[in-house]
């Protein structure tokens, strides 16, 4: 294995444990906005695997672009649904109002 192989999957492992730890200890309050902003960095993931994906070589490079892709648009999907439903519940409600008369 290169070294440069060896370090890239120790950043990877130590994202996981700090995007884990980061996103555990985040109150609810703070959840909308946190989720806007991971919204922004998804779409510069799934721009960054489009020209991946675009300049790959092999089939194989092609077919891990592709899955990157999808995986990347459907964590921006999934994160404005999320941040839409959290956005909802800080919504006045409108009190329906009877007529006792």
């Amino acid at each position: 294995m290169s070294q440069e192989l060896v370090l890239g999957i120790y950043v990877f492992i130590m994202a996981i444990f700090v995007g884990f730890e980061v996103i555990a200890r985040v109150p609810s309050v703070l959840h909308t906005p946190l989720m806007s902003g991971t919204n922004a960095i998804h779409g510069i993931v799934v721009l960054g695997a489009m020209l991946i994906a675009g300049s790959a070589d092999t089939p194989l490079q092609h077919a891990l672009g592709f899955i990157a892709v999808v995986f990347g648009a459907a964590n921006v999907f999934g994160g404005f649904v999320v941040t839409d439903r959290m956005l909802e519940m800080f919504k006045k409600r409108e009190v329906k109002k009877t007529d006792d008369a």
